[in-house]
């Protein structure tokens, strides 16, 4: 286990971690480049592979620069900071590449985001308190653990987030509120959620509560939070008892002020809730929003276009203008309720909403024979089931556009699609996340005729 190894980093693994090869044994080293001469420490052998520590660089990479973030090495957050931006983009276009082996299509290169900085607008803090001290601790975990690192200053979040989180750790312990305890399932704030808007940079605070009820400490508590910052619109509180890594539950109560923040995508505004998934990088997203719109309005005239996992809708409201008639689909009911709302705002008529699982109202519109000229999917990163996809070729003989967050089952999705007479058009890869191994792909998906 004290094997050291001078080894050559060839590409960034899926996880953005270096691969090298040492007598036919893929090894994995961390915190290192493409193209960079290393040595290495073996810290763990698996039968197929290894895992080795940097222990010096011998031949630099051109491409590695110093971070900007002052916790870079310790916290678990932004693990590609130590590549220049633009051979990070180089680096996730290899990603997509190798996620995407077998499937014949040319990968485009990676748009890149407009903000690198300051571009993350939903922020989630884990809260701990030191054992001693009693000291809140508020900040991301280290790399492979759930060891919290204090972070006072993240240069990828707008800075009142810094301000609230600093502002939460002074006068929690003032309110007798302790922070949570993840092994005893004890202590009281298990994390502060943070909606911050692109578009007039209000926030949205919300408390995360290891109780089923809302005491008057919790209640001065979120007062105080709210009276201290103009740009805080509303506070309110999650009610989460139960011992899981789920961070929120549907049970939110806002306290202070208003329950949304405003953002704007396309010249549509939106609201955005404490429970509502809405992408954090709004900018970067507007990319992929725009995209998919010029694609529809290249390639079609006036269609019927079904948007399913459509959270608020976001892609069938912004497409709405060059379709004839938009249908989606969304379980969730706070967001379908939010997209209403949308809708009616920007006095958009033709887009029907449904709250219904995406899988059970594909099958109830094969069963009605009903058929759509394009169809959005936006899963979740789990990707879709086979059954989604089947009903998917059913609905459609021309287009499936796939918005995926995880190369992997967007690679086995169109791996079946593929299997059924599909041809992938195309796949343009979207940075949402800057900084780390994380990458967005748009897949355009020609269907056979049925």
């Amino acid at each position: 286990m004290e094997e050291l190894l001078t080894l050559k980093i060839e590409k960034l693994s899926s996880e953005g971690i270096g691969i090298a090869h040492h007598n036919g044994i893929v090894i994995f080293v961390d915190k290192t480049c493409p193209n960079e001469t290393v040595k290495a420490r073996i810290i763990k052998k698996n039968k197929s592979f290894y895992i080795a520590e940097l222990v010096e660089i011998v031949e630099k990479s051109s491409h590695r620069v110093k971070p900007f973030c002052p916790m870079h090495n310790v916290c678990g957050a932004c693990s590609l900071q130590f590549i220049d931006y633009e051979y990070q983009l180089e680096c996730k276009k290899q990603m997509v590449e190798d996620a995407l082996r077998g499937v014949n299509v040319i990968i485009q290169d990676v748009e890149p985001s407009p903000e690198i900085k300051e571009y993350r607008h939903k922020i989630q803090y884990p809260i701990r308190q030191t054992q001693v001290s009693k000291r809140i601790l508020a900040g991301y975990f280290k790399p492979k653990s759930h060891d919290i690192v204090n972070i006072k200053y993240c240069p990828i979040q707008p800075k009142i987030c810094d301000d609230i989180i600093d502002f939460v750790r002074e006068i929690a312990p003032m309110h007798k509120i302790d922070g949570y305890n993840e092994e005893k399932h004890t202590g009281l704030l298990r994390h502060v959620v943070i909606r911050s808007s692109a578009l007039n940079g209000k926030n949205l605070v919300i408390l995360v509560l290891n109780s089923n009820k809302v005491s008057e400490r919790i209640k001065d508590f979120a007062l105080k939070l709210y009276d201290r910052f103009d740009d805080v619109i509303g506070v309110g509180v999650n009610l989460n008892d139960k011992k899981t890594n789920l961070i929120m539950t549907d049970k939110t109560i806002i306290l202070n002020g208003n329950e949304c923040i405003k953002e704007k995508i396309c010249n549509i505004q939106f609201k955005i809730g404490a429970n509502t998934f809405f992408q954090v990088n709004p900018k970067s997203a507007e990319n992929i929003f725009k995209y998919v719109k010029q694609y529809i309005s290249d390639n079609f005239y006036k269609p019927i276009v079904l948007d399913a996992y459509a959270g608020i809708s976001a892609f069938g409201l912004v497409v709405s203008d060059v379709c004839h008639k938009v249908v989606s689909v969304e379980e969730n009911e706070q967001s379908v309720k939010l997209a209403q709302i949308t809708k009616k705002e920007n006095k958009i008529n033709n887009i029907e909403l449904n709250c219904q699982d995406s899988e059970k109202f594909f099958q109830s519109q094969v069963e009605a024979s009903v058929k759509y000229d394009a169809i959005i999917l936006d899963p979740p990163r789990k990707g879709c089931t086979e059954k989604t996809l089947e009903y998917a070729l059913k609905l459609t003989d021309s287009t499936i556009i796939y918005v995926s967050c995880n190369p992997s089952t967007l690679a086995r999705d169109l791996k079946y699609l593929i299997s059924k007479g599909c041809t992938v058009k195309s796949i343009k890869p979207f940075d949402m996340f800057c900084h780390t191994h994380h990458i967005e792909n748009v897949a355009i998906i020609n269907t056979p005729q049925n």
